[in-house]
């Protein structure tokens, strides 16, 4: 009993010990074991995964098989570091690598299960490798620390750090812990939410908008329970934070009322089902279809990719255009022209027919042409039907109909008008004697004005003949 009772208790491993390890036989040949009992441990647990390997999983079992895939080795190395410390220590050796081995994969294994935690909990592509690679060199550092008894050390100084709130004191060490227990039971809250997502999710008789709206409260009260719980684990006194109660409330009711807005719209859309998963949305002149709906915003993805994401206090307070509110299909229309001459009930039937045999459009109600009008070149004609899978586009089914239309009016002989303009060009006769008119008219005009000027040139010369006299007379 006194071995497992001493197997996972800190011990000292000074660097003495250590020393004296690797000048011995006996230090060398344990050292050699544990290696061995490594690389052993680590190709058993790729092969046992190597041959439990399936196809892709979601949800539960998916958890669990990454959780088996990231402990089983360091569960297979404490397992067999337990077994050879026992028969080790059995021949009357002392044990040192061994315990030194049992120790870090017993940590090895709460760090990745810790990390397995993380991964399910924090969605896809916020947690990074990078930030998992730091974060379990922080914990092998701790374990460190913890190992050599640098930890006593480090708390003391934490603890000896206070900071005064008020007519309390709080130390340095108390904060530290009270965020991380924060932090610990915040995220075990939402690894029970997620599981309790999961299961809602796959409640088929619940309405999509009530599951998500469940699924809400649940992780917004396990996180807000999460907290309350957590605080006075620590010695931290609710009262205390009271201070703070009265600045959160102004900053609530200032700086964020706009997302405590979004907040409290998210559940009002959720709940009175206004707008489900799937809908055609049109708001500010940006159509697109809802994707996901959030705390805060909704997803709409248009026809052509692009994502917008509309804030959800705006489809409380202003208009929103809801193409699939009472229903998914959606009515569309193409505009064709025909001659004058062409039969336009044959033309309308066909277009009718045409549109009918297509697998998108819907049959009840019936696609249905008219006429609309009749234009400079032709008869325009308009083919109207319903879709009944809009989320997958209009351009590639409006093709199909066309090219279908394009090929029947060929087989019957419907033309398709084209601009066509009149120019009318006088013969020669008519061309002469428009000009001849034209000439006399304007020679006639010139005899006019040559006759209107003669008496004022007159009367001007005699003036002139009278001045040069009178010069003559006065020399």
């Amino acid at each position: 009993m006194s071995f497992f009772s001493n197997l996972f208790t800190r011990q000292e491993f000074t660097a003495r010990l250590v020393e004296r390890s690797f000048n011995t036989t006996s230090g060398l040949l344990e050292l050699a074991l544990c290696a061995g009992l490594m690389l052993l441990t680590f190709w058993l647990s790729r092969l046992i995964m190597r041959r439990r390997h399936q196809g892709d999983i979601s949800g539960k079992r998916q958890f669990i098989r990454h959780l088996i895939q990231r402990i089983l080795w360091p569960v297979l190395l404490l397992l067999a570091a337990v077994a050879a410390m026992y028969l080790w220590k059995a021949t009357g050796h002392r044990e040192l690598w061994l315990q030194l081995l049992v120790m870090a994969a017993r940590w090895m294994i709460a760090i990745r299960f810790v990390l397995a935690v993380l991964h399910a909990v924090i969605p896809n592509g916020r947690f990074s490798s990078q930030l998992e690679r730091s974060l379990a060199a922080v914990l092998w550092v701790v374990f460190v620390l913890w190992l050599t008894g640098l930890d006593a050390f480090i708390i003391n100084v934490l603890k000896s750090m206070v900071i005064p709130l008020g007519s309390s004191k709080i130390s340095v060490y108390t904060i530290l812990t009270g965020l991380l227990s924060v932090c610990v039971v915040v995220v075990v809250a939402l690894w029970v939410a997620q599981l309790l997502d999961n299961r809602l999710m796959q409640v088929q008789r619940l309405d999509l908008n009530l599951r998500l709206v469940l699924s809400k409260i649940v992780k917004t009260l396990l996180v807000t329970i999460a907290v309350l719980a957590a605080l006075p684990m620590v010695g931290i006194d609710l009262t205390v934070l009271s201070v703070f109660g009265g600045a959160l409330g102004v900053g609530l009711g200032i700086g964020l009322q706009k997302i405590a807005s979004n907040y409290i719209s998210g559940f009002i859309i959720l709940s009175d089902r206004s707008i489900r998963l799937g809908d055609r949305l049109t708001v500010n002149d940006f159509t697109g279809y809802v994707t996901k709906i959030t705390s805060r915003f909704v997803v709409l993805r248009s026809a052509g990719g692009a994502e917008a994401l509309v804030p959800n206090d705006n489809f409380i307070s202003s208009t929103v255009i809801n193409e699939s509110y009472t229903g998914k299909s959606l009515w569309t229309s193409l505009d064709v022209q025909v001659a004058y001459a062409t039969d336009l009930p044959q033309a309308l039937d066909i277009m009718t027919t045409v549109a009918a045999r297509q697998e998108r459009v819907a049959a009840d109600p019936a696609p249905n042409s008219f006429l609309v009008g009749f234009a400079d070149s032709g008869i325009n004609l308009r083919l109207g039907f319903w879709v009944n899978d809009p989320e997958n586009g209009f351009l590639g089914l409006n093709s199909a109909i066309l090219l279908d239309i394009w090929r029947r009016f060929n087989e019957e002989g419907i033309e398709f008008p084209f601009p066509q303009r009149e120019v009318r060009i006088l013969n020669d006769a008519e061309d002469n004697n428009v000009a001849a008119a034209s000439l006399q008219a304007a020679a006639q005009l010139t005899r006019q004005n040559t006759r209107s000027n003669e008496p004022a040139s007159a009367g001007a010369d005699a003036v002139d003949s009278s001045e040069q006299d009178g010069g003559a007379n006065d020399k």
